[in-house]
């Protein structure tokens, strides 16, 4: 399994197109790397860049980025709205898939050491890659900003982790760089209908975990109460795991709430909202929308618009794609500019990335798919048609509880039916997988049939090749049958508690089902005839024969309800 990481390095330049196109190029350079955002701001005179590839790939691509900006950019000048210390702001290496935080932390002290020792830029390291527990949090490396740094840096408190402790011209230029490892951040912005930076902030204080200073009497005009130390004493906001403040974007005439949600677990995308929209209210004001800055996990934007279907007594059983046009309708993701799901989360982009050349049989219109079956090309054949029965099967399952969710007078069982059609939708959305999986399947046989075979070690490569490709083909067919027989326990409830004007629908969808279960048996047993290992196709075919039984009773039961 590939290792995967993302960096999103923040640098301190949003105006000049073609400073940010050169850092840009440099990543581009870079094989295994996908740059997948770039998210200039006007006001915050900041680009937020996300990149994804594999680790020792994101590590050259992070460092040349850093150095481009280090030449192009001029610190001494630099003014915006978001807080800031370095041409390149923040460096931070985010787990993808199978690598660890640990494994990052290390990527990190590299990439923080190599920009320290090559580039002479001042570096901290924070979140997990932190040094030490006072540098962990990012704001507190960050403090005083680009003008406290000649203060700062040479002292023993705030040396850097790496790099020069000097304020010489070089430094000067540049500025500071935070490296860190962390977990998947949402930068989320709230627009407010008010122009006032001081009153955003007013309800981004509500809002972050820090809070604010605690006040006696008034909150926001007492006396600042302090500790036995002489310290203000900090009153914690509403929400854990989020950073905020308020600033006005002179590019939309708006006031925001700048969060980072550094823990979607913790508080999510929605949650945040719905609080912003509480307290916005009590201070008078009203969200009005909101802004992703960067991209998001699908599950986020899954997750925010299964809440607010639910607050609607909705079903959430239907398409992703309707899910998250829900999601971005009810956040408001869509006004101050279009929201392209395709660009903004990460798994589409990766997917779209990764795919690139590949035709995948799903994404062929149902007609396509029909002459693609029909030409004289092997592939699709009965499997991946087998799989096409199960899932539209499925989702005639899924349908009619879609449909008794929304069945007038109904209302107090709409959660019900909820459940169930989430329970169709996700049968169907993994026979969809299994479409192009039988195919892909199909082609690793022929491949390992056409492995060279000159000399002996080539001559038993070729057969070890050959017994994993078809047992593969055993065991994709295998799984589609067990995806359809499970997924008529949906069509079954639907018969019996479903809207009976959809009876005959819940009818067919078991039909179907049955369809790619004997249809994928049928592959079972012909690629099962090839393999070696028989003590493997003895067990197959005795669980394949016992999924067909069990389907054809329970098709029958189902059927014999019908009217």
């Amino acid at each position: 399994m590939q290792q995967l990481i993302e960096c999103v390095p923040n640098f301190s330049e949003g105006r000049n197109m073609n400073i940010i196109n050169q850092i840009t190029a440099e990543i581009e350079k870079i094989d295994g790397v996908s740059l997948i955002d770039v998210d200039p701001g006007k006001a915050t005179n900041r680009t937020v860049v996300t990149m994804v590839g594999t680790p020792d790939e994101v590590f050259e691509a992070a460092f040349q980025a850093v150095k481009k900006a280090k030449e192009l950019i001029d610190m001494r000048g630099h003014k915006g709205a978001h807080p800031r210390f370095g041409a390149t702001d923040v460096c931070p290496l985010v787990p993808v898939s199978n690598i660890s935080m640990e494994e990052v932390v290390v990527y990190a002290h590299k990439l923080a050491e190599r920009i320290g020792r090559e580039l002479n830029i001042p570096i901290y390291c924070y979140e997990f890659a932190a040094k030490t527990a006072a540098r962990k949090n990012l704001a507190v490396c960050r403090q005083g900003e680009y003008e406290a740094l000649p203060d700062r840096i040479t002292t023993s408190e705030w040396k850097p982790d790496f790099g020069p402790a000097i304020w010489n011209e070089e430094v000067q230029k540049s500025g500071v760089t935070a490296v860190g490892a962390r977990n998947f951040l949402i930068a989320y912005n709230v627009n407010l209908n008010t122009t006032s930076t001081r009153r955003a902030n007013t309800v981004a204080f509500d809002i972050r975990e820090r809070g604010r200073v605690k006040r006696e009497g008034d909150p926001l005009t007492g006396k600042i109460v302090m500790d036995e130390k002489g310290n203000p004493v900090n009153e914690p906001g509403l929400l854990k795991s989020v950073k905020g403040i308020g600033w006005y974007i002179e590019e939309y005439g708006i006031a925001q709430l700048s969060l980072n949600l550094t823990d979607i677990s913790v508080t999510s995308m929605h949650k945040a909202f719905d609080v912003a929209c509480e307290r916005a209210t009590h201070h008078g004001l009203r969200v009005t929308g909101s802004e992703l800055v960067g991209v998001v996990p699908l599950k986020s934007m899954l997750d925010a618009g299964k809440y607010f279907l639910k607050k609607q007594n909705r079903s959430t059983g239907i398409s992703d794609k309707e899910i998250i046009k829900i999601a971005v309708k009810s956040l408001g993701l869509d006004e101050l500019y279009p929201f392209d799901p395709d660009k903004k989360i990460i798994e589409y982009i990766l997917e779209k990335e990764f795919s690139k050349g590949k035709k995948k049989l799903i994404d062929l219109s149902l007609t396509d798919f029909v002459f693609e079956t029909a030409s004289e090309s092997p592939a699709p054949g009965g499997g991946s048609v087998s799989a096409y029965l199960g899932a539209i099967g499925a989702a005639l399952g899924t349908m009619v509880a879609n449909l008794s969710s929304h069945k007038r007078g109904w209302d107090h069982r709409a959660g019900e039916f909820s459940d169930w059609a989430e329970k169709g939708k996700c049968f169907h959305d993994e026979l969809l997988k299994m479409v192009d999986k039988d195919t892909e399947a199909f082609n690793q046989i022929m491949e390992a049939f056409q492995l060279p075979k000159g000399t002996e070690e080539e001559i038993n490569n070729r057969k070890v090749a050959i017994e994993e490709a078809t047992k593969n083909a055993i065991l994709i067919p295998f799984n589609t049958m067990k995806l359809c027989y499970e997924s008529m326990e949906v069509m079954q409830k639907m018969v019996e508690i479903g809207n009976p004007n959809s009876i005959t629908d819940a009818g067919v969808g078991a039909i179907s089902a049955r369809g790619g279960v004997l249809g994928a048996w049928l592959n079972v047993k012909i690629n099962a005839k090839d393999l070696q290992d028989k003590a493997f196709v003895a067990d197959i075919l005795s669980k394949g024969q016992e999924i067909v039984d069990k389907t054809l009773e329970l098709e029958q039961n189902i059927l014999n309800k019908m009217p």
